[in-house]
């Protein structure tokens, strides 16, 4: 499946504002905003992180409203182009870092817009991640509300049946649930996912820190919820060459590329980046050797 999952939406007129310009600090500029960076991040008991689409670019999925951006093209009347598939596309290093981050103790919990699964295929715990949007490689229960975490998209959207049933045994082993799978993908007019929703509210909440990257927060209620960072006393950072609809409350505002802020930023707290093996899926964290499992066939997870 191409990565423009955003042609299977229905129509929708207020897409929010495309296409703004790109401003870029210096490098000496960027290297003193990532220093400052580094010490929030190091002096901080709970930071929390908040993804958009600018962080799977460099994956070769394309964001929504940057200078190519698909809705930006769109507006234009000109047609994206596509050179990969969800199933191809490899975690950035904005991603492996991410991972790295949590795996040192730093990033708290991970709240992402995105739903080209590339947290998830990266390793990253799903214990620690509330995928606001949805991921195209799981689909849930309507009736137990397991989830199972496929090794290729799923094919539908918005919350429809994949055509696929739960196969957990219900009590006494007598039986399956057989409850219908339903994509987790949402449109525009679906509700966010009560679940993942409430974990980012309390996270948001606690944190003392709060970074977005590649985000411009223009999406409602997940573009808001940095604001409970500061409403409690925290600070929020915001990585993103384009303006964001939460510019004004940002403590420290950086234009540059993700993948070399965060590169940056591993340097100077002494991390290394990890290398990315193949898709997989830590359920829990901290993750175990054998809580790690690469995909081989389906891949049922024990998230409900």
């Amino acid at each position: 499946m191409s990565v423009n999952y955003a042609a299977g939406l229905t129509p929708y007129a207020n897409k929010g504002v495309c296409g703004l310009p790109e401003a870029f600090d210096s490098p000496e500029e960027l290297r003193s905003k990532v220093e400052t960076l580094a010490q929030l991040v190091g002096d901080s008991k709970y930071v929390v992180f908040n993804t958009g689409a600018g962080i799977s670019t460099s994956a070769g999925i394309p964001d929504f409203r940057g200078p190519k951006g698909v809705w930006t093209m769109e507006e234009r009347g000109e047609s994206p182009h596509f050179d990969t598939t969800f199933e191809d596309a490899r975690p950035s290093l904005t991603h492996m870092a991410l991972l790295g981050l949590q795996r040192a103790g730093y990033l708290k919990y991970l709240i992402s817009q995105n739903v080209d699964g590339l947290h998830v295929r990266s390793g990253f715990p799903r214990d620690r991640l509330s995928e606001l949007h949805g991921n195209m490689f799981v689909e849930e229960c309507d009736k137990c509300g397991k989830q199972y975490v496929r090794d290729k998209v799923i094919g539908v959207m918005g919350l429809k049946p994949t055509g696929r049933y739960c196969e957990v045994i219900r009590s006494r082993g007598l039986r399956a649930c057989r409850g219908k799978l339903i994509s987790t993908i949402l449109d525009w007019e679906d509700a966010l996912p009560d679940r993942d929703l409430n974990r980012a509210d309390e996270a948001s909440r606690r944190a003392d820190v709060v970074i977005t990257l590649g985000t411009s927060l223009q999406i409602k209620p997940s573009g808001d919820l940095p604001l409970l960072t500061k409403r409690k006393g925290g600070k929020v950072v915001i990585v993103n060459l384009q303006p964001t609809k939460h510019d004004k409350h940002a403590y420290l505002r950086i234009h540059g590329y993700v993948d070399e802020v965060m590169g940056q930023l591993m340097k100077l707290l002494g991390l290394e980046i990890p290398e990315w093996e193949g898709p997989t899926v830590c359920e829990t964290s901290p993750a175990a050797p054998d809580q790690n499992t690469a995909f081989r066939g389906l891949y049922s997870s024990d998230y409900a």
